[in-house]
C-alpha cells in the first residue's frame, strides 16, 4: 500500500539499519484509531468496571507496559505484534496518567492539557537537538527509539486531556467531540495533500488528534445512553476493537503490509 507520509528518505547511515516503526499507510492509521478507542474503554473497564480503581490499575498498566517495550526494544526492527502490543499498552497508560493528574491530583483539564502541550514540545525539541530529524522513517537506534515511544506516551495523554477538555469541560459531548477532532484531522489531510504541508508536523498532529478522535467513538459506544452514549457497554466496546487489532495485525504480519520503508533503497 502507498505510504501516507511526506517524510524524507532514509539517509544513507540510517540504512545500515532496519527502522523498527512502520511504514505510514492506511492500515496504520486505522489499527491506530482502534488502539486509541480501546485504550480508553480498557482503562475504564479495569478501573471501573473491575474495581480496580485508578491508582491499582495505574500501577499495573505501567507495568505491564515496561514489560511490553522491553520485548519492543529487544527486536532492533519492526515486529507488528510487540509493535502494537506497546502501542495499546502506551494508549491504556496515557489515559490513566491524564486520569489520575486529574482525579488524584485534582488538576484542572486546561492546566493538564497545557502541561503535556509544553511536555511533548520540549521531548520533540531533544530528540531534534540530539537526532537532527523527528522522521519516524529513520527510527533505527535505541536512542531514537527511546524518543519515538517519550512522545508516543504524551500524544496520548494530551491527546487525552484535550478531549475529556473539549468533551467535558466545555460540554460538547462524545458525539460533537468526535466530529470536531475528525474534521481537525480532515484540515491537517488536506494541508498535508493540498498545500504541501510538511510530512513530519502533519503526521504528529494527526497523531495527537486521533487520540480525542478515539476516545470519543469509544465513550459514545460504551456509556449509557443517559450520559449520551450508545450503552454496549466497556467489555463489550473493548472485546470488538481488540478483536479487531488482532485481526489487522495477523494481516500485516502475513502479508508484510505496514513494514518500514525498505532501508536498502
Amino acid at each position: 500500500m502507498t505510504t501516507l507520509s511526506g517524510f524524507q528518505t532514509p539517509s544513507r547511515s540510517a540504512a545500515l539499519a532496519p527502522n523498527r516503526v512502520p511504514a505510514v499507510t492506511a492500515d496504520f492509521w486505522l489499527i491506530k484509531l482502534m488502539a486509541v478507542t480501546m485504550g480508553e474503554t480498557a482503562a475504564d473497564f479495569l478501573a471501573v468496571n473491575l474495581g480496580l480503581g485508578l491508582t491499582a490499575t495505574s500501577l499495573l498498566m505501567g507495568a505491564i507496559l515496561i514489560g511490553a517495550l522491553f520485548l519492543q526494544f529487544g527486536q532492533k526492527r519492526y515486529v507488528p505484534w510487540s509493535y502494537w502490543l506497546a502501542v495499546v499498552l502506551v494508549s491504556i497508560v496515557g489515559t490513566l496518567i491524564t486520569d489520575n493528574m486529574v482525579d488524584n491530583f485534582g488538576i484542572s483539564l486546561v492546566s493538564v492539557t497545557a502541561f503535556f502541550v509544553v511536555v511533548l514540545g520540549a521531548t520533540f525539541a531533544a530528540w531534534y537537538a540530539s537526532e537532527k530529524t523527528l522522521s519516524i522513517h529513520e527510527v533505527t537506534t535505541t536512542k531514537r527509539e527511546m524518543f519515538y515511544w517519550a512522545a508516543i506516551l504524551f500524544t496520548f495523554a494530551l491527546g487525552t486531556g484535550a478531549g475529556d477538555l473539549v468533551a467535558e469541560h466545555f460540554a460538547l459531548g462524545y458525539m460533537a467531540t468526535g466530529i470536531l477532532f475528525g474534521m481537525i484531522i480532515a484540515s491537517v489531510t488536506f494541508g498535508y495533500y493540498a498545500l504541501k504541508l510538511d510530512g513530519i508536523w502533519a503526521f504528529w498532529i494527526a497523531y495527537i488528534f486521533t487520540r480525542p478522535l478515539g476516545a470519543s467513538f469509544g465513550d459514545l459506544l460504551s456509556q449509557p445512553a443517559e450520559y449520551g452514549g450508545m450503552g454496549l457497554g466497556t467489555i463489550l466496546t473493548s472485546a470488538i476493537f481488540m478483536a479487531a487489532i488482532i485481526g489487522i495485525v495477523i494481516y500485516m504480519t502475513a502479508t508484510r503490509e505496514g513494514q518500514a520503508i525498505d532501508q536498502a533503497k
